[in-house]
């Protein structure tokens, strides 16, 4: 076993200058699928896509997509007699930037600073679709187990048409372990396999007081205006400690990956915390992050101040998010939330609330089985260091579809992103040191799989 492990690790290093090169191409293609003025960009990084995995000899290459959907590339290397298949996924679609001129350099050219590699992409999931194909390249196109490629297009979009993809292309993409490498680790030498993730829903919550705008001075006191009726009932989804205070939604204090030690300072640094400001809730911040609901309003449809007058508001809206701990209903818990903000609008004002477009289920990983163990090993010997199981706070709405369409496959989620890659934010980056030790780890976990017994 050693010497093979020298020759994988090996061949990982011969490849590694390629394949960062090769991230660097995919990262200059503003591949933003959400934006329409980008299809074409996604369009052309399904090629590039297509273009490299297509120079590893597999069986079969293609770029296929739902009615309306992303292009999405599928590449296949069939298995050895009496070997498992694994399903490699990653996304090329990336998130917008949120204004180049925020950036230290451009978001779409790469830019090496300090061991790390910026740009949009970089970490969330170029280097994702990279670590993949630079596997493959590492086995010169002969993987020891049967490998079909999946390289999602909309993943930022929600994934909309990925549960047509699954079924239209069932046979496809069928397979004994998944990996999607979307998700991050503690830290660059701490390799993590992810179990748990929080659902998304939202709500738009409208609120209606006026038939019409009404001078301040002359009607003002007894009556009142729907911005700040709205601004009641959105104060009340937390109470006097930053805890969500809609009632009966599902909290999972105590887990075992709540273990997980998440340093108070280095999580405000992330964070960018301004100086004075304080964590909302109860617990370690693990539990918080990970296993208990989170709200937050992400927009309001109110005049701006420059644009303000000397008038009551007749109505006024906003966008309330809601993360969810892992097992809790989604649907009901959206129910719960637009009964709190119907029940917390003050003096009488009409409500509406209408369903957002932002819906995923809350996941929770059964981190059991040869396949685990096998990852385990693998990550633990590549990194040096034990493999943790994490969660994280965020959402990806398609694992759900993959354990559902698959009920007999593994899932494993894995990733290179760390703390530090700010992933859909400012300066997104990679650290380069853990895409080569991700890479390795993931070839080492391919042979783990062609000698344990499946």
């Amino acid at each position: 076993m050693t010497s093979s492990r020298d020759s994988i690790a090996a061949a990982v290093e011969a490849v590694i200058p390629g394949a960062r090169a090769d991230l660097e191409r995919l990262v200059r293609i503003p591949s933003i699928w959400a934006d329409p003025a980008h299809a074409a960009d996604t369009e052309a990084s399904a090629a590039a896509v297509a273009e490299l995995a297509g120079a590893l000899n597999p069986a079969s290459v293609q770029i296929i997509r739902a009615d309306g959907g992303a292009p999405a590339v599928v590449a296949q290397w069939p298995a050895p007699e009496g070997q498992p298949t694994v399903l490699l996924y990653a996304h090329h679609d990336v998130q917008p930037t949120g204004g180049d001129e925020q950036w230290t350099s451009p978001p779409f050219e790469p830019t090496g600073r300090d061991g790390r590699l910026y740009g949009r992409g970089a970490a969330d999931d170029k280097a994702g679709v990279m670590t993949h194909l630079a596997v493959l390249r590492a086995y010169e196109g002969r993987p020891p187990v049967g490998v079909t490629l999946f390289v999602e297009g909309e993943e930022e979009s929600g994934s909309p048409t990925l549960p047509a993809l699954l079924a239209e292309h069932h046979e496809l993409l069928a397979a004994d372990v998944i990996v999607i490498a979307d998700s991050a680790n503690p830290a660059v030498d701490v390799p993590a396999l992810t179990t748990s993730l929080r659902g998304l829903v939202d709500v738009v919550v409208e609120v209606s007081l006026l038939e019409r705008p009404l001078h301040s001075g002359v009607f003002g006191g007894p009556v009142g205006d729907a911005l700040t009726a709205l601004t009641h009932a959105l104060a009340s989804l937390h109470d006097e400690k930053g805890e969500v205070a809609v009632d009966g939604l599902q909290r999972n204090e105590g887990t075992d990956a709540a273990a997980v030690t998440m340093p108070e300072e280095a999580f405000r640094a992330e964070a960018g915390l301004v100086e004075g400001a304080e964590l909302l809730g109860t617990g370690t911040l693990a539990e918080r992050v990970w296993h208990k609901p989170a709200i937050a309003v992400l927009g309001i449809d109110a005049p701006s101040v420059a644009e303000s007058a000397n008038v009551l508001l007749p109505k006024a809206r906003a966008m309330v998010s809601m993360r969810l701990a892992p097992g809790e209903d989604t649907l009901g818990a959206r129910e719960k939330l637009s009964a709190h903000l119907r029940a917390h609008v003050p003096w009488g004002a009409k409500v509406d609330i209408t369903p957002g477009s932002g819906v995923a289920e809350p996941v929770a990983l059964d981190a059991t089985g040869s396949a685990y163990d096998a990852a385990r090993r693998a990550f633990t010997e590549a990194y040096g260091n034990t493999t943790v199981e994490t969660g994280i706070g965020g959402s990806i709405p398609f694992i759900a579809e993959f354990a559902r369409t698959f009920p007999g496959a593994a899932v494993l989620v894995t990733g290179v992103g760390d703390p530090s890659s700010r992933w859909h934010g400012i300066d997104e980056s990679l650290s380069l040191s853990m895409f080569a030790t991700g890479v390795r780890a993931e070839a080492f976990f391919l042979e783990e799989l062609r000698v344990t017994d499946m």
